[in-house]
């Protein structure tokens, strides 16, 4: 690893003065229960980016504590008295509160400034360099800068150290450190990548580029610092390609940070879409500095006029799943797949091919940068959830400035992303702060005024957009509870567990089912009653697995048949599984990312851009009975489809319709059809082709014909 990064500092400097070096790799570490002195000696090793738990040899207790959600339903038990209760995460079991990261590096090109950039890690972070304190950073979810400039030492060996907290109760009551009702670990470590950037005393913090499509230009925003002691001026340039911008002057006093705006015409450049998710560079210079920035040229809003989304001026409907990235951490297979190119790839890059979606939710907490540059390269549209999720009646006594302080980090770190689509405040949660204070604040430093979504609040933005959670089937857990599947029969498909929400914004329904299993066929603690009360207490995890394929795809099909939401994303593409677990996912081998095989069929089936619905979910049939079917059809593509409908009982009787659906359009055929005249367990499927070939699209009954 130190020949890799001797050998770009080498490269870089004969192309600009600014230099990265990156100090990604193996880190010694320690733990301490006092927040100082750092530990005398460090005689674990584990890799950065990564997580406390993968340290080797491995702490003792890493992941010992009792939550607060665990702590507050102990109380309402009796079994724990009031005075137990507590605002923070929880209560740490283990024997300490810090973890201590430690490594050597060299720095062959001297420099005026140094800066020291952890991306991402938790529980807060403090750093050293050579003894020096270089200061502390409350963030769990959005990069600290360190100044390493008076520390550093060029053509010599530099020790860095670096504290995290070893369980978020190491952080003030009122800084956020994530809240997530299912997540049993903690999972401390340096999640994401850690580089020393050398530059010029009058160098550039930040670079924001907005696409406008209106005009085919991108406004720049930089964000240039003068940290020497006398006053200096830049030039400002912009360059893409054969696209430059004349050069703005810049005068900075001692100390001083100033933003100026460049708009950089960029005639006949490519659009980003996830079909064709082109990309672009700026090179922003002010003489002694230089950076370049990847960015898209695309614009993604809701409109609650119409409660639709539209990407590029057009309308577009979104179709994808969830990651809750965070609760992996805790899984025992994680290990190092998060942070593993080839892994990341195949489940951002190939998955989502494969299941027909769009978009994903990085559902409470965000992932590592190098998931939204393939994000960016696969063409996703990211709904970026902040850490926090509360309910509707409680929220923590975060401070409203460290609020806005820590989100308005974390947007800076995602805004240049074409992939990031949607900001999204909180899960579940109603919060006035959120609502009337943070969003209002920091909203408008995005110049692409992204859409929020906040959870369970009414929106803070006249075309924000709302989440629906409509888990049909948690009716089952309790005993008095009922759902079928022959209900939605006659439902409309509109909102369900947010139906009190005041507001006619556009909807995205970001989870669905309560159907969960573990890997191994078992249900999770939230779903062993609605098994049961299902298939039985006997069922295998056959029966289960099939169960599951099949209502879900039911399921997706019937919530787009009936087009009241702009987005359908289910819940979930990749979490944590192992007993005691309260949601799961679909892989049959999470580590080489292969999928139940079930789950691949059916839900591939319901979310095909030619979506095909047969809104009959009898689970049985007079022998040579006639009705009319009828079978829904929506059209996700920007061009009108015309083909084949035909419905059939397989090996029985049949019947086909011509269809024509126009540009993203919906419409009903009532098919007339006569079920088999023999007994039996039979498939009811309708397939649509289109003409010209092409993969048609099924949806799937079973019945048993007596």
């Amino acid at each position: 690893m130190r020949l890799a990064c001797l050998f770009l500092l080498a490269c870089s400097c004969a192309f600009s003065q600014r230099i990265t070096l990156s100090l990604n790799g193996d880190w010694k570490m320690a733990d301490s229960v006092a927040p100082e002195p750092a530990p005398a000696a460090f005689d674990h090793t584990a890799p950065v980016p990564g997580l406390a738990n993968l340290a080797v040899p491995v702490f003792k207790d890493i992941d010992k504590f009792d939550s607060r959600e665990f702590i507050q339903a102990s109380i309402r038990e009796n079994k724990l008295p009031e005075s137990a209760r507590v605002e923070t995460a929880g209560v740490s079991r283990q024997e300490r509160n810090y973890f201590w990261y430690r490594r050597g590096f060299r720095a062959s090109e001297r420099r005026p400034v140094a800066m020291l950039r952890i991306a991402k890690a938790q529980f807060g972070t403090a750093v050293w360099l050579n003894g020096v304190k270089l200061g502390e950073h409350l963030g769990c979810f959005s990069a600290g800068y360190f100044d390493a400039s008076k520390a550093i030492k060029f053509n010599a060996e530099n020790d860095l150290v670096v504290r995290i907290g070893a369980h978020p109760a190491v952080l003030p009551v009122w800084a956020p450190g994530g809240t997530d009702f299912e997540k049993y670990k903690w999972t401390p470590g340096i999640y994401d990548n850690v580089s020393l950037i050398l530059t010029d005393t009058a160098y550039i913090e930040s670079v924001q580029i907005a696409p406008r499509l209106a005009v085919s230009s991108a406004e720049i925003e930089t964000t240039v610092v003068n940290l020497s002691a006398a006053p200096v001026t830049v030039q400002v340039k912009h360059k893409s390609g054969t696209w430059t911008v004349s050069a703005s002057a810049v005068t900075l006093a001692p100390g001083e940070r100033k933003q100026v705006r460049a708009l950089l015409k960029m005639p006949g450049a490519k659009l980003w879409t996830p079909e064709e998710p082109n990309l672009h560079w700026v090179e922003t210079a002010t003489g002694k500095d230089v950076i370049k920035t990847r960015f898209g040229m695309r614009e993604f809003r809701f409109e609650t006029a119409t409660k639709r989304a539209f990407l590029n001026g057009k309308l577009y409907f979104l179709r994808g799943s969830n990651i809750t990235l965070h609760r992996f951490f805790e899984d025992p297979l994680c290990k190092r797949h998060p942070w593993e190119e080839a892994w990341v790839r195949k489940l951002l890059v190939d998955g989502p091919k494969r299941m027909n979606w769009n978009s994903f939710r990085f559902c409470i907490g965000p992932a590592p940068e190098m998931w939204f540059d393939i994000a960016d390269e696969a063409g996703l549209l990211i709904q970026n959830e902040f850490f926090i999720w509360n309910g509707r009646q409680y929220f923590p006594p975060y401070r409203s400035d460290e609020l806005i302080r820590q989100y308005t980090e974390w947007m800076r770190d995602h805004w240049n992303h074409p992939s990031q689509a949607i900001w999204d405040a909180s899960n579940e949660t109603d919060s006035e702060m959120l609502r009337e204070v943070v969003i209002p604040t920091v909203r408008k430093l995005d110049l692409s005024n992204r859409p929020w979504d906040n959870g369970y609040s009414t929106p803070s933005g006249a075309d924000d957009a709302v989440e629906d959670h409509p888990y049909l089937f948690s009716a089952l857990q309790r005993e008095t509870g009922n759902f079928a599947m022959t209900q939605l029969e006659q439902m409309t498909g509109a909102k369900t567990t947010n139906a009190g929400h005041p507001s006619a914004h556009a909807v995205i329904a970001n989870e669905y089912g309560w159907l969960w299993m573990n890997r191994d066929g078992t249900p999770t603690l939230l779903t062993e009653n609605v098994y049961k009360r299902l298939l039985g207490a006997n069922a295998t995890p056959r029966e289960r697995f099939e169960y599951y394929a099949y209502a879900l795809a039911g399921l997706t099909e019937f919530w787009r048949a009936h087009r009241n939401f702009a987005g359908v994303l289910h819940f979930t593409w990749l979490t944590c599984s192992y007993p005691g677990v309260k949601t799961s996912d679909h892989w049959k081998n999470v580590e080489t990312l292969e999928l139940e095989p079930n789950f691949a069929d059916w839900v591939r089936e319901s979310f095909k851009p030619l979506g095909v619905y047969i809104n009959f979910w009898q689970p049985e049939l007079k022998a040579g009975a006639k009705r009319m079917y009828a079978v829904m059809m929506v059209n996700d593509k920007p061009v009108p489809v015309v083909g084949k409908l035909r419905l059939e009982f397989v090996g029985a009787g049949a019947k086909e319709v011509p269809f024509e659906l126009a540009a993203y359009g919906a419409q009903t055929w009532q098919v007339p059809l006569e079920a088999p005249g023999a007994a039996g367990a039979y498939l009811l499927r309708a397939t649509a082709s289109e003409a010209g070939g092409g993969e048609a699209t099924v949806s799937r009954r079973k019945v048993l014909i007596k």
